[in-house]
């Protein structure tokens, strides 16, 4: 089982913002930028050409909110949604993943990644 499975089964814990029955929306452990978030679909899949597209139909609104609550939780101008597919993309974790990554117009290069800086932002968000 991968990690963001274990994530989604509540085995390894996270920094939750967001949960339905088709996705979970977590705080990514490295923040790019401050509020950078995961959205997990629940399904696994390795990668965005695995999924099916009636099951990529029902997510992609999900992520497109979880991008609006972030974005707009955090007064952030803009965003980036990445999806890297394959090792030699950049893919990590072989899990279907969106990164919703804000972006400000005055922007620290990383953001508070202790525990602390993660659950101030995750609050901030959640409020």
């Amino acid at each position: 089982m991968c990690i963001f499975c274990k994530i989604i089964k509540g085995e390894i814990p996270s920094k939750k913002i967001y949960e339905d029955d088709d996705v979970l929306a977590i705080l990514d452990i490295s923040q790019e930028t401050r509020g950078h978030t995961l959205v997990l679909p629940k399904r696994h899949f390795d990668n965005i050409l695995e999924v099916d597209a009636e099951y990529l139909s029902a997510i992609m609104p999900k992520v497109q909110m979880v991008a609006k609550l972030v974005t707009s939780k955090l007064h952030a101008e803009g965003f980036n949604l990445v999806v890297n597919t394959g090792e030699v993309a950049g893919q990590t974790v072989m899990h279907l993943h969106f990164h919703i990554i804000p972006r400000y117009v005055q922007e620290t290069i990383k953001a508070d990644t202790s525990e602390e800086g993660l659950e101030k932002v995750r609050q901030e968000i959640i409020a």
